[in-house]
């Protein structure tokens, strides 16, 4: 069981403001590892950090806008220059949009792209050329970058299979040569504020569709993570987990 520990490493959230990156960052915590948050919200991560210190480690925060790099940047550096490393990044920072294809904007389309995609790459990038130990990132993706999901949501299903597709080419790119294990997950629903937009015949959808008959408990997903940010997943690289109560089942 220690193989599932963190004690002693770093570990930097995406969107810890807020749904599963809280749950992520005290999970992170509960494991051993001292946390770097970060989100545009800058004023709630407080109350992440408190539950952080609650589990016994040490928090950092600081504003971030992954859509830029340099702020990408900076949220590592933040990392190594209050704990002198970094060892896990937890790529979760996402937006989503429910628009009929027809209707989307370029602007709309775009502005999910460059948060979802773009911003794990650039968190990704700057993630490896600090982690001089290696490391693991965990890529957060969706069941709708697998499947449709029954409401139109082209920018957020294309972003999102981005994100599965970036993760098996940065795992096939850094591993051997970096060390750093690069693997995704794609959640299912969950209760968080993106699924707070959507109407409750859609949960009763999901709910019908998923054989587990149910939406996911957030510690089921953060039991994930630690698994793949530890050493218990250690021979474990370029791979997408769904975990959505068997939605994408073959």
């Amino acid at each position: 069981m220690d193989r599932f520990r963190l004690d002693g490493k770093v570990a930097v959230v995406t969107g810890a403001s807020s749904g599963l990156g809280v749950s992520f960052a005290r999970a992170l915590a509960e494991a051993g590892a001292d946390v770097v948050l970060g989100a545009r919200r800058v004023e709630r991560l407080p109350e992440t950090g408190a539950l952080v210190e609650k589990a016994g480690r040490r928090y950092a925060a600081r504003a971030t806008d992954v859509s830029r790099p340099e702020d990408c940047e900076a949220l590592i550096a933040t990392a190594v220059e209050t704990f002198g490393r970094v060892d896990v990044l937890v790529n979760n920072a996402g937006v989503g949009t429910a628009v009929p294809a027809t209707r989307e904007t370029p602007e709309q389309f775009r502005s999910v792209v460059d948060v979802n995609l773009m911003g794990s790459y650039w968190m990704a990038q700057a993630f490896a050329r600090a982690a001089k130990n290696g490391g693991a990132i965990v890529n957060i993706s969706s069941v709708i970058g697998l499947r449709p999901g029954g409401i139109p949501q082209a920018a957020y299903a294309s972003s999102k299979a981005g994100v599965i597709g970036l993760t098996r080419d940065l795992a096939a790119q850094w591993t051997g040569r970096k060390g750093i294990r690069v693997n995704c997950i794609a959640p299912g629903f969950f209760a968080s504020e993106m699924s707070d937009q959507l109407e409750p015949a859609t949960f009763e959808m999901i709910k019908a569709l998923a054989p587990a008959g149910r939406l996911g408990e957030h510690e089921e997903l953060a039991a994930t993570l630690v698994w793949l940010a530890s050493d218990a997943s250690s021979y474990v690289t370029g791979v997408t987990v769904p975990v959505d109560g068997g939605l994408v089942m073959p």
